[in-house]
């Protein structure tokens, strides 16, 4: 199965301080990127390595160091709330930024922003904090493949069943890697019990 559900006591701690409406913004962030980061060590516990030796102060040493680029494709807006931690923890990343909109009254998202890095060879990281209908991280997936990027994987704060679905309908290759999985969608096609809208709790624009 493609979706992986972090059982880290740390993310579990997170994600409940994630969800408390109380949570002002500062503190929405800082957990944000604590939440990343340690879901970012799990999404790339398989990176390919390439081995050699260096030289410390007192002999030769084996080592090894990650083979491929990392691409990081946040989603706009709320995706920018998770990119930090993948810029300071990788040796080395470029970044891509794909910018949906998502239609309120059909809950259906349109493209109005795609700049990606050349992917070849590269290891695409999609970075979209709520995994909901589906729809939005779909598309930013053809995006991806339609760029060259092979076997992308897909990180987000909280996701839900009809979300993960499509994903693996129409990217079944694709891996996920969640914080939480959720109850469902409501009827207006929001996370439940969710944590709100997460790029208005981030970015403090929230009413």
């Amino acid at each position: 199965m493609p979706l992986h559900v972090s059982s880290h006591p740390l993310v579990a701690d997170s994600v409940a301080r994630l969800r408390d409406k109380e949570t002002e913004p500062e503190e929405f962030r800082t957990l944000a990127r604590k939440v990343i980061s340690l879901l970012l060590y799990e999404a790339t516990a398989d990176l390919s390595l390439q081995r050699g030796v260096v030289m410390t102060p007192l002999q030769e040493a084996p080592a090894a160091w990650v083979e491929k680029e990392v691409v990081a494709v946040p989603v706009l807006r709320a995706g920018l709330g998770l990119l930090a931690p993948v810029l300071e923890l990788l040796p080395r990343v470029s970044v891509g930024y794909i910018g949906l909109e998502r239609d309120e009254e059909t809950a259906l998202a349109r493209i109005y922003y795609n700049k990606l890095p050349r992917l070849e060879g590269k290891v695409p990281l999609l970075l979209d904090p709520m995994l909901a209908t589906g729809g939005s991280g779909a598309m930013a997936l053809d995006l991806i493949k339609e760029a060259g990027g092979v076997e992308p994987r897909m990180i987000c704060v909280v996701a839900a069943p009809e979300g993960v679905r499509v994903i693996e309908e129409r990217h079944p290759e694709v891996r996920i890697f969640a914080a939480a999985l959720d109850e469902g969608l409501n009827d207006r096609a929001f996370i439940v019990p969710g944590l709100g809208d997460f790029g208005d709790r981030l970015f403090g624009t929230g009413t």
